[in-house]
């Protein structure tokens, strides 16, 4: 059965309003702060601070009625507390002016920093291991079709090693005999955009180099004519 609530006294301010009026109402703190894990937060501050439920609820953005159930073990139960000195939200200053004035809203850490992992920098690519046998046939493929590319760039791009690609080229490779060449992309080792891309980038490498010792590239070079006109050759203008 609800408690019954009673009148309110002058200047006091109505914690009910919604359910005075007879409709439903949301509540929300007046200050929102981004608070690592809120609830266990509370759960410390109970326990080892002297703060009252109003100030944990606005530092950690709950309702009061809800940091009374985590008081009660009615909330939260089993949630281990989390400490905000040691993850830098909080100072032992701020709680003890807390402590002081229970009137007091206690504020969080300005800059505070988090301590996240690392990001771990890309490395070479995984291969799966179903693919892996599949790999020296992609290196036999861009040895034959694609030698300008070296062999960082295959290792990086099909993910394996120096030794195996010398290996292979050397015919030293243990299973020499069953390797035959096979594009890389039709057996999932890389992308048809990443391929593409890296020929480009190494047949404009090529070209550039060409051009520096003056070699001719084949490729761009003119095409070839017939020195002279064959015998058989008729003039259709002098008909």
């Amino acid at each position: 059965m609800a408690a019954a609530i009673g009148p309110l006294s002058e200047g006091a301010r109505d914690p009910l309003p919604g359910r005075r009026a007879g409709r439903f109402c949301i509540w929300r703190p007046e200050i929102m702060y981004e608070i690592l894990m809120p609830k266990a937060t509370a759960v410390w501050l109970i326990d080892n601070t002297g703060l009252t439920f109003d100030q944990i609820a606005a530092f950690c953005g709950l309702h009061p009625l809800e940091v009374k159930g985590i008081a009660d073990g009615d909330v939260a139960t089993g949630v281990r507390g989390l400490d905000p000195i040691a993850n830098s939200q909080l100072s032992r200053e701020e709680i003890a002016r807390g402590e002081a004035d229970p009137s007091y809203k206690i504020k969080p850490l300005e800059g505070r920093k988090l301590d996240l992992p690392p990001v771990k920098k890309r490395g070479g690519r995984y291969t799966p291991v179903s693919r892996r046998q599949d790999r020296p046939d992609a290196i036999a493929w861009f040895l034959r079709y694609h030698p300008e590319i070296t062999d960082a760039q295959m290792g990086k791009l099909i993910g394996t090693t120096k030794s195996t690609i010398e290996s292979v080229r050397s015919r030293s490779h243990w299973n020499s005999a069953q390797i035959k060449p096979v594009d890389p992309v039709t057996i999932g080792l890389c992308t048809q955009i990443e391929l593409d891309a890296l020929v480009k980038a190494s047949s404009s490498r090529r070209a550039k180099a060409a051009a520096e010792a003056g070699i001719i590239d084949p490729e761009e070079g003119p095409s070839l004519q017939p020195a002279t006109k064959p015998s058989f050759y008729v003039d259709e203008s002098e008909y």
